[in-house]
């Protein structure tokens, strides 16, 4: 090839470089594409949302406040972050939990560093007369939700010599391994009692993709920190949202677990050797039926004991609280059953 060749050929292919440039530039940008979309979609704002999944549960009203926390020590996120290249599940969690008006979420995150800063910048007199950032306008959170995810791997014949077919990301290891299915976790539990009130597992699938090819090319992309635009991103906002309905569904048919004639926190039923089994109270422990003979004699309650704690019983030992100065919590707790015992 000649010096003119040369010249001709690297001449066409600069223009071809610069005419691939400028259909690049000239291509539109396709906003809302159905491709990048994963299962939370939309938008929320207060009670009302937009182009949420239609699979997504609703309700008419909130249960109460819940704030997402994330165990970002845990080796199931490290390996999310590190190996799968995905950012906190938290943003994910909370578009669907707005959207579903099942729980107003309250921010317990980065953000709280900002309402900090804020709140010191009032108080060193920098912010405008009026600001409003005093004390005792935060709300409280009823309830916590912790997510956590586990992968199903396929075709490793016992993950690392023996793992088992269900493993933590933690156990997966890189490579030729091929994981179609997300497992995970959702607990809710309440904040004022620190009693898990309920749990869910959701899943998900989609076509196969490698882990190694997936350390090789992933990233992170949107402000879902990938969520939308990776197959195993996608797959686990899936199994997210499995998870959340299934709380949800669980949470509209709660009922309370009830120790009975102990109460909750005190001592349970399955009684271990050498520990007390009167809840760390050492004092003569009254059951719920003796407590209500007890009431009956004294004039507070009307009827047959039998053990259940009825509206009745609960309004009896109100009175009998009030009566003898103790703290009134309708229930027979130690300084109550202390007092019925004498």
């Amino acid at each position: 090839m000649n010096h003119l060749t040369k010249i001709t050929v690297g001449a066409g292919v600069l223009a071809l470089a610069t005419l691939g440039l400028t259909a690049c530039e000239n291509m539109p940008v396709n906003m809302g594409s159905s491709s990048a979309k994963t299962v939370a979609t939309g938008s929320a704002g207060g009670a009302n949302s937009d182009n949420a999944n239609a699979q997504l549960e609703r309700c008419d009203r909130p249960f109460g406040t819940v704030a997402i926390v994330e165990d970002q020590q845990a080796d199931w996120y490290r390996y999310l972050t590190n190996e799968y290249k995905l950012t906190s599940t938290v943003p994910v969690l909370r578009l669907l939990i707005q959207q579903s008006n099942c729980f107003i979420v309250v921010d317990r995150g980065r953000a709280m560093n900002n309402m900090k800063q804020e709140r010191e910048l009032m108080q060193s007199g920098e912010l405008r007369a009026g600001s409003n950032f005093g004390k005792g306008q935060m709300v409280s959170a009823d309830y916590t939700i912790t997510p956590e995810v586990i992968f199903s791997q396929k075709g490793t014949g016992g993950v690392g010599g023996g793992m088992g077919g269900w493993v933590g990301v933690a156990a997966a290891v890189a490579g030729s391994i091929k994981t179609n299915e997300a497992s995970t976790l959702l607990m809710l539990t309440d904040n004022r009692s620190g009693v898990q009130v309920a749990a869910a597992e959701g899943s998900a699938s989609n076509t196969d993709f490698a882990l190694g090819g997936l350390l090789a090319g992933g990233g992170v992309g949107g402000g879902l920190g990938g969520y939308t635009n990776t197959p195993q991103g996608k797959v686990i906002a899936g199994a997210f949202m499995d998870a959340y309905n299934q709380l949800v569904r669980a949470a509209r048919n709660y009922a309370p677990q009830s120790m009975g004639d102990r109460q909750m926190g005190t001592g349970g039923r399955l009684g271990v050797e050498g520990a007390s089994q009167t809840g760390g109270y050492q004092g003569q422990k009254v059951s719920l039926k003796t407590a209500q003979q007890k009431l009956i004699r004294l004039g507070y309650l009307e009827g047959a004991a039998d053990g259940k704690m009825g509206e009745k019983t609960r309004q009896a030992l109100e009175a009998f609280q009030r009566d003898r100065g103790l703290p009134v919590t309708g229930r027979l707790d130690e300084a109550t059953s202390a007092e019925l015992a004498k």
